[in-house]
């Protein structure tokens, strides 16, 4: 019972991220961290703390990311004690003239939360692609097995 309820409010955390995100506010989006975050973000760039997050988030809807939106869904919870847990999350964004979530731009990430003041944040995030191996690497590792 206790488990299901702490469950639910990291849920409610991660539906807050997808929310700003959609709406294109920057602010929204980093009060889901802890003042002292790391964010790795897709591309690799490593933002540190929430004010980096939210200032680099803000860049990002006011120009290439201007109007998408971002559906996403949490995967798994491990909790390694009382007031920390792993999350991860399969998350996705589509473009203003999309009507569809593509599937080959889900993306998967890994979330270290903890409970600070009595609300759950994100401490750590790392973010990237979910990607099938291509042709090349495939027939490596076939070759490489012989």
């Amino acid at each position: 019972m206790v488990q299901q309820k702490v469950e639910a409010q990291i849920s409610a955390l991660f539906d807050r991220l997808f929310a700003a995100w959609s709406d294109g506010d920057g602010k929204a989006f980093a009060a889901c961290f802890t003042e002292d975050a790391d964010y790795v973000a897709f591309y690799g760039q490593h933002l540190k703390g929430r004010q980096e997050v939210e200032s680099s988030h803000q860049e990002w809807f006011n120009g290439v990311l201007k109007g998408t939106q971002m559906q996403g869904n949490i995967s798994a919870i491990r909790f390694l004690n009382d007031h920390t847990a792993i999350v991860h999350c399969i998350g996705n964004t589509k473009k203003r003239q999309q009507k569809n979530y593509p599937r080959n731009r889900e993306s998967i990430n890994t979330n270290l939360v903890v409970l600070q003041d009595g609300e759950w944040k994100i401490t750590a995030f790392h973010n990237c692609r979910i990607k099938e191996f291509n042709f090349l690497i495939k027939w490596l590792m076939k070759r490489n097995s012989k």
